[in-house]
């Protein structure tokens, strides 16, 4: 009845018993031990290869980035011995204020010292890799994509970086230049690597990304041209004109500051429009980047006084006046007398309204 009832249980009536595990012996630790000590007698060799290569990689990774971002400095500040040295001489004159070149060197050694960490740490680091032997083709294309990727996405960022690298090594403009950057113009006040600010006539300040300067017109490198238009009369005598204009320059040349600003003699370029009424007497002159509105200004003011006590009369004046004839007749001011001031005179008859024809009595009624 118990076999029967164990049967339709779904048991069985003569389960196998489980072994259980043999707890370790002395012996089982001693033969793991004696494996383990044999795998590691083996393979100590190249994990022994393999920490001193990263460690050989490693301590000249670090070595080479001090010597490189150290000669990179060196570099920079002979740059800077160089200026240094011509400052206050004619070639001084020509370079760049102290505050343009302390920017640019710094901006440049930021960028080189940048650029070099980046190479030698990068390379460093996928020679580790490789000394593990990792397959570096997966990461070298998992990174290339992602490159594309930032590269698509931030290609303003970039185009701004590289413009603004290539702007500062090449010394396109710095602190202190007027520069013409198409979009907007004014005073540099600062160069960034991705903005350029700008201060304009009015006190405003311009930021200027780099991606979008096309051109560039640079006010204050090498030399400026002072340009005057002196017009006057066409009967004038052109020799007195010329030698009035010589003696303005010449003058202008000696006295403070000007002898300064002006880098070359004012010269007299001719005729450079002659008309019914006028003739148009050209005057130049080089001066000190930057200097040129001043100068022009200074010598509108010596030109005016200059002719004022020469007797040259500049066209734009006022036209004397002619002298009143106390002879002259009150009347001849007056306007003839109108033909419509009669009412009886035929233009005034002809200029009346028409009346209309009387109607006869049986049509009013």
């Amino acid at each position: 009845m118990l076999l029967s009832v164990l049967s339709e249980a779904g048991t069985d009536p003569d389960p196998t018993p489980t072994p259980t595990p043999k707890p370790p012996t002395f012996e089982d630790a001693q033969e793991s031990a004696t494996n383990a000590a044999s795998w590691v007698e083996q393979n100590w060799s190249t994990w022994l290869g393999i920490g001193l290569r990263i460690v050989l990689i490693v301590a000249i990774a670090i070595v080479l980035r001090i010597l490189v971002r150290r000669a990179i400095t060196k570099l920079i500040d002979r740059m800077n011995r160089t200026a240094n040295a011509v400052d206050g001489t004619a070639l001084g004159g020509l370079l760049v204020n102290v505050e343009r070149r302390r920017q640019r060197s710094q901006a440049i050694g930021s960028v080189l010292r940048s650029v070099a960490s980046f190479l030698i740490l990068g390379t460093a680091a996928l020679m580790i890799l490789g000394a593990f032997e990792i397959n570096l083709a997966p990461l070298l294309a998992s990174a290339g994509v992602a490159g594309v990727a930032i590269g698509f996405g931030a290609r303003n960022l970039v185009t701004d970086f590289l413009s603004g690298v290539f702007m500062i090594l090449e010394d396109q403009y710095g602190v202190g230049d007027t520069i013409d950057a198409g979009v907007a113009s004014g005073e540099v006040i600062e160069v960034g690597l991705r903005v350029t600010k700008l201060r304009g006539e009015n006190g405003e300040i311009w930021y200027v990304r780099n991606g979008e300067v096309k051109r560039i017109g640079n006010l204050s490198q090498g030399w400026s041209t002072a340009g005057v238009d002196v017009t006057v009369r066409p009967d004038e005598d052109l020799e007195k004109v010329r030698a009035t204009l010589a003696e303005v320059g010449e003058a202008m040349a000696k006295d403070e500051p000007w002898n300064e600003r002006l880098w070359g003699p004012v010269e007299i370029l001719g005729l450079d429009s002659v008309l019914l009424d006028s003739m148009v007497v050209r005057v130049s002159a080089k001066t000190m980047p930057g200097k040129s509105l001043g100068v022009e200004r200074e010598l509108r003011w010596r030109i005016k006084r200059a002719f004022d006590e020469a007797g040259i009369r500049i066209v734009g004046g006022l036209a004397p006046q002619p002298a009143e004839d106390a002879s002259a007749d009150p009347a001849a001011g007056v306007a003839a007398p109108s033909a419509y001031a009669s009412t009886t005179s035929p233009q005034s008859l002809a200029t009346a309204p028409i009346t209309p024809p009387a109607q006869p009595p049986h049509l009013s009624k």
